[in-house]
């Protein structure tokens, strides 16, 4: 019998365990890292884990309810005890009987994810549609009979010039008391988008506050949230957390699958992704050391499965064409719906405008904050991540698509890939003349060669390599003649080296080798070269797609945006033919453009109906439809380009232009043979 499969989320590692393993075994067996300090007795918690159930078309595996073995004693106690979230395993005490998927939350991670989208510097021009006035209320006179909400309405009007406020009527009692606390002096806290304002609370006497809103990013992969002072618009706190959706499908076709395959899949992960963000409020909360329920205000961008996710839509349309959003336009509703019991209950959320079925209220949001309608040079912005999202154009004219990238470039799908997290290896060169590698990892500003280094690593250790070191490795590969233009791994013999070593009818490339001092074997394998090759063919793919629907063939201007953006030099970027050429001074990074477009729509009320008329504008182009986005996919499988002959690129990083062959069997590896043609 076929001992069963094992599938980890985030990591995305995986393997075949004996039936009656334990998860937390399994997950040292395999390299996943789940944190514990009891010694597997069920003390500690640390090794907290959710198995996922149901049909995962992803994985190509079905879990069954029975996949792990019933609750045993050890967790009954704990429970009683200590208790543990809904759907959570101590993963040392649950064993594997059948195939299933497991989820590692990040509190149950030995090194903790780094979120790198973090708040850029921009000047905001202060119009938030949340304040606080200050009024007197007129005494009620027995001659002129009306009620204190009349007054309160009239005082706002008379002193604001705010008309037709609206107050929710579990608000009504407080009326009364507050108004005579305060001796018919109150400050109220009114939101006002521009119409329809709404009385969302009110003190006795003057209260200076503070409000605050939260600007988040809902990414595939991960959520981020920036905490700002609506007064000042300064960004108190940043905190950022794993989108637990993962466990679903580590992309976004995958989630919209299990909903489509597990009835109320969609619920499922509806309540995992608005958990997620009331934990993050109350994170951010807790870092700038405020109250969460002065948080009355929220916008929210994210991609469209995200998003119908987000609000409680079944996504099962976007899986399929013509990709019909439930609704694309711009929303305003009660913030608890999202974030329940996080922030003040009467807080409202701004949710971003989509563009189309599969670009989202993230690429509205990166439009807003790089406004390439304005641009007087042709611009091409790319926002890398799980679901890329690419802009392209000038003040005449802006297209919009999406591209499949997959998670490759979270370092999920890599052998010996891993999330950013202190110890991962995020910074690599390749010695052209040595083949010798140095490399840096999160957590330290020394590289591997220098003095000191071994010593301030002896927390973390080097525990793997993250998306932006894969890049980074690949790229290096290539310019050092370890790579060819296919992107196939010459032998030792051919490339000189002996950190190149057999792996099947394949090779790899050893970066680092721990395992004498009890840490991983780290490599670049043949298999992690096409991952990285499949992710960047359609996010070139993609850019060229539109080059060609604007007739050019080259753009003026790149922005990186995202958390690779900040993070991957321009050079590597297109070494490894990520972007069309372009001479390396016009690639520039955005950072977290789709993060800075959401405190933009926060803090500014008219940029709000700014997006919602830029979205309008813009030309939305399907990639999935487009028969010329499979043909520029296939000839950018090359590296940088199977064709294309990037002269700029050149200029400054001249590429050898080897040809390897594995020889069939993997055995000879190092002939060479000509190309033909």
């Amino acid at each position: 019998m076929t001992d069963p499969l094992v599938i980890f989320t985030p990591s995305g590692k995986r393997g075949r365990v004996p039936a009656g393993t334990s998860v937390l075994s399994a997950a040292r067996k395999l390299g996943v890292d789940l944190d514990s300090v009891c010694g597997g007795r069920g003390i500690c918690s640390k090794c907290q884990i959710s198995p996922g159930y149901g049909q995962f078309s992803k994985h190509g595996v079905t879990v069954a309810e029975d996949a792990l073995s019933d609750w045993n004693d050890v967790e009954a106690r704990y429970e009683r005890v200590r208790g543990l979230k809904q759907g959570r395993r101590l993963g040392c005490q649950a064993q594997i009987n059948k195939d299933v998927v497991i989820d590692v939350p990040p509190e149950s991670q030995v090194h903790k994810q780094v979120i790198r989208k973090s708040a850029g510097t921009r000047a905001i021009q202060m119009d938030p549609a949340t304040r606080l006035y200050l009024v007197d209320v007129e005494e009620p006179d027995m001659h002129a009979p009306t009620g204190d909400l009349e007054r309160l309405k009239a005082a706002l009007e008379k002193a604001w010039s705010i008309k037709g406020l609206q107050v929710a009527p579990e608000l009504l009692p407080q009326l009364q008391p507050t108004l005579r606390k305060g001796n018919w002096q109150v400050t109220c806290a009114v939101h006002d988008p521009g119409d329809a304002p709404r009385l969302l609370a009110l003190w006795p006497g003057f209260h200076e506050g503070p409000l605050h809103g939260l600007a988040i990013d809902l990414g595939s992969t991960t959520i981020a949230a920036h905490l700002c002072d609506l007064e000042t618009g300064a960004v108190l706190a940043s905190s950022g957390v794993m989108n637990p959706q993962i466990r679903f499908g580590e992309d976004l076709m995958s989630r919209v699958s299990y909903a489509m395959m597990n009835p109320g899949g969609d619920k499922e992960m509806t309540e995992a992704v608005r958990s997620a963000l009331a934990d993050l409020a109350r994170a951010c909360a807790a870092e700038a050391g405020i109250e969460p329920d002065t948080i009355f205000e929220i916008t929210l961008v994210c991609n469209p499965v995200m998003h119908h996710l987000a609000l409680g839509i079944d996504p099962v349309e976007l899986g399929q064409a013509p990709f019909a959003l439930a609704t694309s336009d711009a929303m305003e509703l009660p913030a608890a719906t999202l974030l329940p019991g996080a922030i003040h209950p009467a807080a409202r959320a701004f949710v971003l405008p989509c563009i189309a079925g599969h670009v989202g209220a993230d690429a509205a949001a990166v439009a807003l904050s790089e406004a390439p309608h304005k641009a007087e040079e042709l611009t091409l912005i790319v926002d890398v991540g799980t679901n890329a999202e690419i802009l392209l154009g000038d003040k005449r004219r802006v297209l919009a698509c999406s591209s499949p990238t997959g998670p490759a470039f979270e370092g999920a799908q890599i052998s010996s890939g891993q999330r950013a997290a202190p110890g991962a290896i995020e910074r690599v060169e390749i010695d052209p003349a040595t083949k010798e590698p140095r490399f840096k990892v999160i957590g330290c500003d020394l590289w591997n060669t220098e003095d000191g280094f071994d010593l301030a690593v002896a927390t973390t250790g080097i525990t793997g390599i993250c998306g932006s070191g894969i890049i980074e490795a690949v790229a290096e590969m290539r310019m050092a003649g370890l790579l060819d233009r296919s992107g196939l791994i010459g032998s030792a013999e051919a490339t000189g080296t002996d950190r190149i070593t057999p792996q099947g009818r394949t090779y790899e490339y050893l970066i680092q080798d721990g395992t004498a001092e009890g840490g991983p074997r780290i490599t670049v394998t043949q298999g992690d070269i096409r991952a990285i090759q499949l992710a960047k063919s359609a996010l070139y793919a993609g850019a060229r797609l539109l080059m060609d629907e604007l007739g050019v063939d080259e753009v003026g201007r790149i922005v990186l945006a995202g958390a690779f953006g900040a993070h991957i030099s321009p050079k590597h970027a297109m070494v490894l033919g990520m972007i069309p050429d372009a001479p390396l001074d016009k690639v520039t990074s955005a950072g977290n453009a789709a993060g800075t477009g959401a405190r933009i729509a926060l803090l500014n009320r008219g940029a709000r109906t700014e997006v919602q008329k830029i979205v309008r504008e813009i030309t939305k182009v399907e990639t999935a439809i487009e028969p010329r986005f499979q043909e520029h996919f296939v000839a950018a499988n090359g590296i940088p380009h199977a064709a294309a002959p990037f002269p700029e690129l050149a200029k400054v990083a001249p590429l050898p232009d080897p040809s390897f062959n594995t020889g069939g069997s993997g055995e000879s590896g190092g002939r060479r043979r000509r190309r033909r043609g």
